[in-house]
């Protein structure tokens, strides 16, 4: 299969002409002793009266070296939703083209299609939660842009076999959107050392979820520089703030603090597991490969309420496919989680 980008810019974007800030125009001299009279920015310093640079600079030198990614191939947005976003108005055409999800999946997908007027041809999970490659591609026609694979899939937990990942960036003439919010917490790599291996592989990513940030609205976008460009062009001149920026320099740069709260979350997602197979009302526990546990139970919307009453708030996925009497249960601290069991077995 050969790729072209070209064959699926759309055409408004290919001719647009991109704002231009204040702060793209200037050529990066040593701005020691600069006057910036360019922006009608209020000249008092309080640390935030300048405008935040528009390309995130630093934050994506240090998420190059830690993912070993050119930064380059990197685009942040204001939270992962916006790069999903980003995606939508780049490639698809509205009212014309259309994009492939896989339900039981992270529910924005169809949101920012309909936002989009794009249509959103859902092809369901295996019973065992895998992509059915076959139907997908059945599924595909000349006007499918983007398929979207969420892997560890929320809410279900696992991850997408690499048999089948590898199938779709091959026979599909589109780009694949690998979606890995919950990847830290997996033992598999991810793809992101495919990413020059495949150009119509495109990998988000966030800091709300391992990194615990997500007060500060983080997505990251990891795919080719061409890629890269043209979501440069369509993205808000300052999408990402100062504050978010500084926020998350501070917080990459202690790794081994993060290293060890992934840990402990997992340690901790090892204890939930081995309470929640007393738990009498528990039918079945999901695999998982993220920071939450899906279970089916015997009544969701009663076990759901019971949880409420002892002050504990979980989500039901009962109204999702393939998730009838299905809770979805965040892993917490270990006070919170010994609390959660505490009530499972009570309620029990």
């Amino acid at each position: 299969m050969t790729f072209d980008i070209n064959t699926i810019v759309r055409e408004n974007v290919k001719k647009l002409k991109p704002y231009s800030s204040a702060r793209d125009e200037f050529e990066d001299f040593d701005t020691a002793d600069m006057i910036f009279l360019d922006a009608n920015e209020n000249p008092y310093q309080n640390g935030v009266n300048r405008y935040p640079d528009p390309q995130q600079g630093n934050v994506k030198v240090v998420l190059g070296k830690m993912k070993n990614v050119n930064p380059k191939q990197i685009l942040l947005g204001n939270g992962s939703d916006e790069v999903l976003d980003l995606l939508f108005r780049a490639f698809c055409e509205p009212k014309i083209d259309n994009i492939i999800s896989l339900p039981p999946t992270y529910g924005m997908y169809n949101v920012l299609a309909n936002i989009n007027v794009v249509e959103n041809r859902e092809v369901l999970l295996s019973n065992d939660f895998q992509p059915q490659i076959e139907k997908i591609l059945e599924a595909v026609d000349a006007n499918t842009k983007i398929i979207f694979l969420c892997s560890p899939n929320n809410p279900t937990g696992n991850s997408f076999s690499e048999e089948s990942v590898t199938t779709l960036l091959e026979k599909f003439n589109g780009f694949v959107v690998i979606d890995e919010a919950y990847i830290d917490f997996s033992d598999k790599e991810g793809w992101l050392q495919k990413l020059d291996q495949y150009p119509n592989l495109i990998i988000t990513q966030t800091l709300s979820k391992a990194y615990g940030l997500a007060g500060i609205r983080l997505g990251i976008c990891y795919a080719s520089a061409e890629v890269i460009t043209v979501l440069n062009k369509i993205k808000p001149p300052y999408n990402v703030n100062e504050l978010t920026q500084l926020r998350a320099l501070e917080r990459l740069s202690d790794e081994v603090k993060i290293a060890s709260e992934i840990t402990s979350i997992i340690a901790q997602r090892t204890e939930l597991l081995s309470v929640l197979n007393k738990v009498s009302f528990v039918e079945k526990i999901y695999p998982t490969e993220a920071n939450f546990i899906l279970i089916k139970v015997d009544n969701a919307n009663k076990r759901y309420d019971e949880l409420i009453a002892k002050g504990i708030v979980i989500r039901n996925r009962t109204t999702q496919p393939l998730c009838e009497n299905t809770l979805r249960l965040t892993i917490g601290t270990k006070e919170e989680n010994k609390k959660l069991m505490e009530a499972l077995l009570v309620i029990s």
